[in-house]
């Protein structure tokens, strides 16, 4: 039996679901259901399927770290030590964005460095999806397994519950028991034809999850994407050495859409792309006037709305119909069956300099996390946690001073060339280009409020 391999893909910067999801801080690195990110459920998803160590993610160098931190939450709450779990390489970075074909290519070329044979399996899936029914997803890998070993590049279908008008389609072929030989990929329809594809019964929605073995992608690659061939089998070295200069294309242009044996596996596994906030609304439990809410929400009077205020309380009277997203430095408010154009928000904010676009007042670390409580020109407060046994790496920075206040736990300070601790309640000034450290050398989360000071505060930290 040939093993299985999964590749999650972690890149991409969408602003659809803004300003939760930012180009700083996609949506795949965000709780919008549940307790855990789109990238864990994700990864608990492919676990049901495919050994911890034989999981593999392909991202961008800036959220390697990130990446790794939810990552080995995960492993270890599924037993034993996160970093004993997880494969070494599990975050394979790509040097730059170039669409999801040469992501994919990066990640195989990691499958090979780890061990993996010509006959065995890959499962690719985005890291942004929602599925509410993990079971049957896994089922259908299964199946698509079974469809991979009999030389088809596979893909999941996912059962069409709309017209929906935002997603490319599969038409089904010739059957073969639980799955289909996939016939045509059909580019997004308008909203009549894709009412004729509904009715018909024949199509299936494009999940971009596939499924295939080592030796027929590389067959498929030889026909379809010649020059993308070439690039493969030199390992994720040489390979990241010339992705800058491969063109950006998507898996489904250079490979699905033109490979000579393709299949499609029916999914019907509450699946969603999370593609705008109306989508959300709908996944989301309801209460008996339509209205769905996350953090500390009060609505009165009010009916179909949609509120994500998680930092203070919100209030809706009387209102109907509304999605209402607070973030700590953004307010969006918009009617229900418009958050599409969310896009056209972004754009214009962005053509006018808004940072608001981009940059994240919260963020997760692999050492713990922090919040902006408040910040001007020349000053930024935060509060920061870190975790028991981690510890802020040595830093410096050469365009601001900082004062900390720490504000519970023991920590033992590097400022310099002297290491000492630091207790609850105590003070410390790290001047500007002075090396400085911290580490969580007690039994409960260390947490303080650190004040930055200076006419740059946006280097890069760790």
């Amino acid at each position: 039996m040939p093993d299985l391999y999964g590749l999650i893909l972690t890149g991409g910067s969408g602003t659809r679901l803004w300003p939760r999801s930012r180009e700083d801080l996609p949506k795949q690195f965000l709780a919008l259901y549940g307790t855990r990110t789109l990238l864990q459920d994700t990864m608990v998803r492919m676990l049901n399927v495919v050994p911890v160590e034989r999981l593999f993610s392909v991202t961008g160098t800036q959220w390697e770290a990130l990446v790794t931190h939810q990552a080995r939450e995960v492993a270890g709450s599924r037993g034993g030590g996160p970093a004993e779990r997880l494969s070494e390489g599990f975050a394979v970075q790509e040097p730059c964005a170039r669409n999801t074909a040469p992501a994919i290519l990066l990640g195989v070329e990691a499958v090979r460095e780890a061990g993996a044979a010509d006959d065995d399996i890959v499962i690719v899936s985005p890291s942004d999806h929602i599925v509410r029914n993990p079971r049957a997803f896994a089922e259908a890998l299964q199946t698509a397994a079974q469809a991979a070993e009999e030389g088809f590049l596979t893909t999941l279908g996912v059962v069409p519950d709309s017209p929906e008008t935002g997603f490319g389609y599969i038409r089904k072929g010739q059957p073969h028991g639980e799955w289909f030989e996939a016939e045509a990929f059909v580019e997004k329809p308008d909203l009549p034809t894709a009412v004729a594809y509904l009715k018909s019964g024949n199509y299936l929605w494009n999940s971009g999850v596939f499924i295939f073995s080592l030796r027929t992608l590389e067959a498929e690659l030889s026909h379809t994407a010649p020059e993308l061939r070439a690039l493969m089998g030199n390992g994720t070295e040489a390979l990241r050495e010339a992705f800058r200069e491969i063109k950006p294309v998507s898996f489904d242009v250079a490979v699905m859409e033109r490979a000579r044996r393709v299949a499609v596996v029916p999914l019907d596994a509450g699946w969603s792309d999370v593609g705008s906030w109306d989508a959300l609304h709908d996944l989301l439990e309801q209460d008996d006037q339509g209205n769905a809410a996350m953090g500390d929400v009060v609505l009165r009077n009010s009916g179909n709305c949609l509120v994500d205020s998680r930092g203070r309380l919100a209030v809706l009277n009387g209102v109907k119909d509304l999605v209402v997203v607070d973030s700590p430095d953004a307010l969006f408010i918009t009617r229900r069956g418009t958050s599409q154009e969310v896009r056209e928000v972004v754009k214009a904010l962005k053509e006018e300099g808004r940072r608001e676009v981009s940059h994240i007042s919260e963020s997760s670390r692999p050492w713990g996390a922090y919040r902006v409580l408040c910040e001007d020109a020349r000053h930024r407060v935060r509060r920061v946690t870190v975790m028991q046994g981690r510890a802020i790496p040595i830093q410096s920075f050469h365009h601001r001073n900082e004062h900390w206040i720490l504000l519970q736990g023991t920590g033992q300070l590097t400022l310099g060339d002297q290491t000492r601790f630091i207790h609850e309640g105590e003070g410390v000034f790290i001047p500007k280009d002075t090396p400085h450290g911290l580490e969580n050398c007690g039994h409960i989360d260390l947490e303080l409020i650190a004040v930055q000071e200076g006419e740059f505060l946006e280097e890069d930290e760790l």
